[in-house]
């Protein structure tokens, strides 16, 4: 079964209190999941018309742990705390080759 890659890309932050309560939240509830931040930050480089933004990049065992961790009880509670106008990001879950 192919891992799953949970893509997270910040095109702004307009709350940075929020964004932290959200991190306190996330982090441990992604844990649980199965999930494994492998990288998370600035892009050191971006290139053919990428964006200087906040990425994070989180692996999952399948596909279905990765849709789950989005559903779970702790992630919903991280997404209360980051409420609805904090952030403007999207998230892409993608299965791996």
């Amino acid at each position: 079964m192919p891992k799953a890659y949970w893509i997270s890309e910040y095109h702004a932050i307009h709350d940075e209190a929020a964004l932290q309560a959200y991190a306190q939240l996330a982090g441990p509830a992604l844990n649980a999941a199965g999930g494994r931040i492998l990288a998370r930050g600035i892009p050191a480089a971006v290139k053919e018309h990428g964006k200087q933004m906040r990425t994070v990049l989180i692996e999952f065992d399948s596909l279905q742990a990765a849709l789950d961790a989005y559903q779970s009880p702790g992630y919903k509670a991280a997404l209360a705390a980051l409420g609805t106008n904090s952030v403007v990001r999207d998230i892409r879950i993608i299965e791996g080759a």
